[in-house]
């Protein structure tokens, strides 16, 4: 039988299952990576647990996104996760190494494997023929003690590319167009697998491009073959012998098919506030723009800075623009200066930050209220930048460049008649820098058990949940619209994050964006509370803290009209009832402060019985997608006590 590629990686994998669209599948993980935003979180689930030792291939904790340090807390955070990974066997990047994505796939990414990540661009590394899935932190710490990862199998999504791309048009202009047809819920339930003759003309980097943003349509994983563009890039970053190719079979199929031909598409932009809401550039041009931000996941490769670099050489940023520049690693900021790339950025007065996630998670780069800023990022959702009131937009190096020159948005494609600037492609080198000084390995079992984990005073042990009860009387405390993000459920940004650590403080902040009254009132609510939501709750980000927080806070139920795949795990993975309506009316019907009864419910979830509900004595029709494995961790109060249940 014909296999495509995410076909072969998973069925290398398989453990557990059929590889049936819909069933639950259990998979051998290679590789875990963490980050400091959701690593604190996964080594206190690690201690919870008594491990004494990960089990996986290699797992990686990266300090990338809590680089301010304005008081005591990431400071202590990060040494925390140092002792967290010394402890544990897992390898450690410092703060100021890098990105997490673009440094695990320069230094650990390797063709055939399996990775999970507790950060929802892990799906970057499918650039290099990897399966790589971002999942909740309480997913990895059970892959670091020897579970496999649990996931509906995806339907596999064929995406065709043909032709080349245009001048003035990059990788960050085809996932633009793929979320420009299909928004952010296009790809829930599916692996994108792209294919075709368009992938001689795209680099490793360019891919990773597009392999990032797959997250922000809502998809499981995105596949890239690994052929010879992986070859190259193994090969540039001295470590070829980690090459295996793997490539589709010749009449491999797909359940899902579509088709993008390069040569077609134009400079394009997500306007605020989501990734979805994609136009072509030339459609919003001459808007006003006060800021510029280069770098991030979704954009992290030399390229990406390099086309800045020489769009800008020898021209001066416009006066109202600040050009903020976030190198994604130490090895990228030595390329970019051995280039004299930083040089011309520098001279057209670019501010040089330190490499990191930085305005990505709102750690710092707010832009001023209401004023236009464009970031080669993956995400604008609102208020994620640190401005409650922003205007974030989503676009290319080219297009950035072009509005930090023009002070408005600006298609790239003018600039040639407007300033004589023609379009080069930078050249890259044979061989990119490579610097592993600030990796560091995992100790030896023998010594790793006399470490000590390094705890601050803002550094608390995860709270115990208790059982689901069989009969629940809950008020509805929220009724929120679709696409809710779990930005908006849990802010990031440096006003929260320096919380991660601490349950009982993050909490205070759950839900503020909606309504900043929800913590008092749940607070109130003795016995628990529900909320409702509409369709795809819980998109964008990984954090479990979406989670975590609101249950301590007394959160048992959501009812939602369909659910992002990610948040709907991390709801089970702590004991909180996910159901969804079965019929529209059931949402309209929901007002804020109704009383939704269940009864029944270890019937229903051990048997498959009806959901039995009301909402106000009268009857409402739920259903729930959890398999008897996640039925039997949220009437167990979460994983963790499922899982203490089991091995007792």
């Amino acid at each position: 039988m014909s296999h495509n590629v995410a076909q072969k990686l998973i069925a290398s994998h398989l453990v557990e299952g059929e590889m049936t669209p819909g069933n639950e599948i259990g998979l051998t993980v290679d590789q875990t990576l963490t980050q400091d935003a959701t690593g604190t979180m996964v080594m206190l689930e690690l201690e919870a647990m008594g491990l004494d030792r990960i089990k996986t291939d290699l797992s990686v904790q990266y300090v990338d996104h809590n680089l301010l340090q304005t008081d005591e807390k990431n400071p202590d955070d990060h040494l925390f996760l140092q002792s967290a990974a010394q402890r544990f066997g897992l390898w450690f990047s410092k703060p100021g190494n890098g990105v997490s994505h673009p440094v695990h796939q320069s230094r650990f990414g390797k063709p055939g494997v399996t990775m999970i990540g507790s950060d929802s661009h892990t799906c970057a590394a499918g650039a290099l023929g990897m399966l790589a899935i971002g999942v909740g932190g309480l997913e990895v710490a059970m892959a670091m003690a020897g579970q496999p990862l649990y996931v509906a199998m995806p339907e596999i999504w064929g995406v065709e590319l043909t032709g080349e791309l245009p001048d003035w048009v990059s990788a960050k202009d085809v996932i633009l167009e793929m979320l420009r047809r299909h928004g952010v819920k296009g790809g829930v339930g599916r692996i994108i697998e792209y294919h075709g003759p368009g992938l001689a003309s795209l680099t490793a980097m360019d891919r990773h491009v597009i392999a990032n943003m797959g997250a922000e349509l809502g998809a499981t994983a995105t596949v890239f073959p690994a052929d010879d563009a992986v070859r190259e890039y193994l090969e540039a970053v001295g470590r070829a012998d980690d090459f295996t190719e793997i490539l589709a079979d010749a009449g491999a199929e797909y359940d899902v098919t579509e088709h993008i031909d390069l040569s077609s598409l134009v400079p394009l932009i997500a306007k605020p506030s989501s990734p979805g809401n994609v136009v072509p550039v030339s459609e919003v041009e001459n808007e006003d723009v006060f800021q510029v931000v280069v770098g991030s996941s979704a954009n992290p490769g030399l390229r990406d800075f390099a086309v800045v670099g020489e769009i800008l050489d020898g021209r001066q940023a416009h006066q109202q623009v600040s050009v903020d520049v976030n190198p994604t690693s130490r090895e990228v900021l030595a390329d970019l200066i051995a280039g004299g790339w930083l040089t011309s950025l520098v001279k057209a007065g670019a501010r040089i930050h330190q490499s990191g996630c930085m305005g990505c998670i709102g750690m710092g780069q707010a832009p001023a209220t209401g004023r236009n800023s464009l970031r080669t990022m993956p995400r604008n959702f609102p208020g994620r930048s640190g401005t409650e009131e922003d205007a974030v937009w989503l676009c290319s190096p080219e297009t950035a460049a072009a509005a930090a020159l023009t002070g408005r948005i600006t298609d790239p494609r003018t600039l040639e008649h407007s300033l004589g600037i023609r379009y080069t492609r930078p050249v890259m080198p044979e061989r990119y820098s490579v610097n592993t000084d600030m990796l560091q390995a995992p100790l030896p079992p023998e010594e790793a058990l006399g470490v000590e984990l390094v705890k601050g005073p803002n550094i608390a042990s995860l709270p115990d949940f208790e059982p689901l009860p069989d009969h629940l009387d809950l008020p509805v405390l929220l009724k929120m619209p679709d696409n809710v993000s779990t930005d908006e459920i849990m802010p990031a940004g440096s006003r929260v994050l320096p919380f991660r650590s601490n349950i009982p403080k993050i909490a205070e902040f759950s839900f503020t964006r909606i309504d900043p009254t929800y913590p008092e009132r749940a607070k109130d609510a003795a016995g628990g509370h529900a909320v409702v939501a509409g369709e795809n709750y819980g998109q964008g980000s990984s954090r479990e803290h979406a989670v975590i927080a609101p249950r301590y806070l007394g959160l048992r139920v959501v009812v939602a009209k369909s659910f992002a795949r990610i948040h709907w795990q991390n709801l089970a993975n702590f004991g909180i009832l996910a159901l969804e309506f079965e019929e529209p009316a059931g949402y309209d019907s929901v007002t804020l402060g109704d009383t939704v009864v269940l009864d029944g419910l270890r019937d229903a979830l051990e048997n498959g019985t009806p959901i039995s509900a009301t909402l106000n004595g009268e009857p409402l029709k739920l259903r729930h997608h959890l398999s008897s494995r996640q039925a039997a961790m949220v009437l167990a109060g979460g994983r963790i006590p499922y899982t203490v249940a089991q091995t007792a």
